[in-house]
């Protein structure tokens, strides 16, 4: 019992202080590429806008290819780590921005595939197999979801590992349960829209809370600064993008 309880302390011990040594320069660089990827500007909104009309064409033709090719594109899997990067730091501003992106992406998301399912709704049934998997929530899926938090988070600060990134949007689902929400909403079927959303919700927080950990681990409580930077130079980027 002792040397196991022993083995288990030096194991975390050696975990966070090889966590802990990240360098500033890569934990700047997680902060600036996080920020502007989940900046709320028209490419972003574009990127979720074709990421859902393939999803929601792929649901409907039950075809695995295309729902994968889906994920790839969708750029929502970054606010999401905001969310959790913006608690961990007790940033507020970060952690709005985040949630108002995300929330700007579900709407956008859930009317283009709510007007496609309304548009096709002769072409498809909710009972095939690649929609059926998607509404119903279990312990399973916030596993996998925690586990790709704490993956994605790790990739982001490591620039040699920033490539892994898209293979970690695959393995945790959210834009495909969001095409099934609305697709559902066309089809007026309720327990479809719930289900679906629900498992959006589970992987949604399964990914904050390890990014969390993950981002506290590794002490970025210490960066909020650089974050505040950050934001200030996307938003003014944005101001610049608009006013053209």
């Amino acid at each position: 019992m002792w040397f196991t309880n022993s083995h288990a302390m030096i194991s975390h011990v050696m975990l966070k202080n090889f966590l802990l040594s990240q360098k500033d320069l890569d934990k700047n660089s997680a902060i600036d590429t996080l920020i502007e990827q989940s900046s709320p500007n028209r490419e972003f909104f574009l990127q979720v806008l074709f990421s859902i009309l393939m999803a929601s064409f792929g649901l409907m033709t039950n075809s695995v290819a295309v729902i994968i090719g889906s994920m790839l594109i969708a750029p929502v899997l970054y606010p999401v780590i905001g969310i959790g990067m913006g608690l961990i730091m007790y940033d507020l501003k970060l952690t709005l921005r985040s949630l108002t992106t995300l929330g700007k992406s579900l709407a956008i998301a859930i009317l283009a595939s709510f007007l496609i399912g309304l548009f096709w709704s002769n072409s498809f049934y909710l009972s095939n197999s690649e929609i059926t998997e998607r509404i119903t929530p279990s312990l399973i899926h916030a596993v996998i979801a925690i586990i790709a938090g704490l993956a994605g988070t790790y990739a982001l600060v490591r620039p040699n590992l920033n490539v892994n990134l898209p293979a970690v949007a695959i393995s945790v689902s959210l834009v495909p349960p969001i095409a099934v929400t609305g697709l559902g909403i066309s089809k007026f079927d309720w327990p479809t829209v719930t289900g679906s959303l629900g498992l959006f919700l589970v992987n949604a927080l399964g990914i904050i809370f390890s990014s969390m950990f993950m981002f506290a681990i590794m002490n970025f409580q210490t960066k909020r600064k650089t974050a505040d930077k950050a934001i200030k130079k996307e938003d003014a980027s944005l101001k610049k993008e608009s006013s053209m």
